[in-house]
């Protein structure tokens, strides 16, 4: 094991990104100077429903879209324990945005249980830029599904995707 100051700083920021959000968009912003490389990764969640409103493939090619200039962001999918994700991509840090109080106490409790299952990888929270706060997948999905323009709530990138 070479010594920490010798290990790249690897974050994975796990989510559905169903779709992916200028919230999304501006922590993984936010969050570059802290680490050298981070991994968006589009995981299952089993609190969410099976079939995501936007299916697997076309989430992927968004946040391609979103990262695509960006060498030091990739883009994945992965199924299973995100602690197993990370230790297969050398990361040591878990990316989290937090909007409220209630994302917190959430987190929280994901985070303490991450942190039993692999003490060496540690949660950071960032909390959101206020103007961004109100911003959430299930809303945009919503407003989609409705057909409402969700232009105002999504990076640039995507919107000829939708």
């Amino acid at each position: 094991m070479y010594p920490i100051e010798l290990m790249k700083r690897i974050a994975v920021y796990p989510g559905t990104f169903d779709p992916v959000t200028q919230g999304h968009e501006a922590m993984v912003l936010r969050s570059l100077p802290l680490f050298d490389h981070i991994v968006v990764a589009v995981g299952h969640n089993s609190a969410k429903p099976q079939a995501g409103y936007f299916t697997l493939e076309q989430r992927l090619e968004m946040l391609h879209k979103v990262f695509d200039k960006m060498p030091n962001v990739s883009v994945e999918a992965y199924e299973g324990l995100t602690t197993e994700f990370c230790k297969q991509k050398g990361a040591h840090f878990i990316l989290r945005g937090l909007r409220s109080s209630t994302d917190f106490e959430y987190e929280r409790n994901i985070a303490q249980a991450n942190n039993a299952l692999e003490p060496s990888i540690e949660t950071v929270f960032i909390i959101s830029s206020p103007g961004l706060s109100a911003i959430n997948s299930s809303i945009v999905r919503d407003i989609h599904r409705h057909g409402g323009d969700v232009s105002q709530f999504v990076p640039e990138a995507v919107i000829p995707l939708l």
